[in-house]
């Protein structure tokens, strides 16, 4: 990824998986905004939605437990001036992965993404995969198994420092439903927030987390 000016035109090139993306930038004042963004981007926008897979966990009647799982990382870029921030570029490194949560005829489309369950933060490849720490609560009165979960990403908060990260609730209403939402906050102390693409966009989002439906 690079920058250049020829002739008073700046030019932002970037390589990425063998492609090649280049665009010229007519600009007094506008800075380029680099940081992760909401990881349903790529090869182009299908989803809201992202789905993590993990290992399967009981949990017991009443019980919360934090644990720690990855999650993928696509970058952003933006240009921003005083008045306005526009995205300019997405890209990531490997592959992406969908799936189908639900039914054939009502389920959802979601980014698809498998990871381990961890007690303490992972070391993670801060340009591949990111950190999210997951609350849970079983709040039904039964043992339930879970083994994934999954969010509308216009409610991510993405944070980022040594690492990229991003907090998470997952409340367990029933056997086959729960909710889950993300927490606006840090995950260590000094981490920077990310300019959200649908704030980029200037796409209206609501924070009102996620209702899970067809299981868990």
């Amino acid at each position: 990824m690079e920058a250049e000016s020829v002739d008073g035109l700046l030019t932002y090139r970037r390589r990425c998986e063998g492609q090649t993306f280049e665009r010229i930038l007519v600009s007094k004042t506008g800075e380029v905004v680099i940081n992760p963004v909401e990881p349903v981007n790529l090869p182009r926008e299908i989803t809201d939605f992202l789905l993590v897979e993990f290992s399967p966990m009981m949990i017991e009647p009443g019980a919360s437990r934090t644990v720690y799982l990855k999650f993928p990382v696509e970058i952003g870029v933006f240009v921003e001036s005083a008045r306005d921030i526009e995205v300019l570029d997405v890209f990531a490194s490997g592959t992406q992965k969908y799936t189908l949560y639900g039914s054939p005829t009502s389920g959802i489309i979601a980014r698809y993404y498998e990871s381990a369950v961890y007690p303490e933060i992972p070391q993670v490849d801060p340009f591949r995969e990111g950190v999210m720490e997951l609350s849970l609560h079983n709040s039904c009165r039964e043992w339930v198994e879970v083994s994934r979960v999954v969010f509308e990403s216009t409610d991510m908060k993405i944070y980022y420092g040594d690492f990229v990260a991003a907090t998470a609730t997952m409340k367990v209403l029933t056997k086959t439903m729960a909710e889950t939402d993300f927490v606006d906050a840090p995950l260590r102390p000094g981490m920077v927030k990310s300019v959200e693409l649908y704030t980029a966009r200037k796409i209206p989002a609501i924070d009102r987390g996620y209702l899970m439906e067809w299981g868990f």
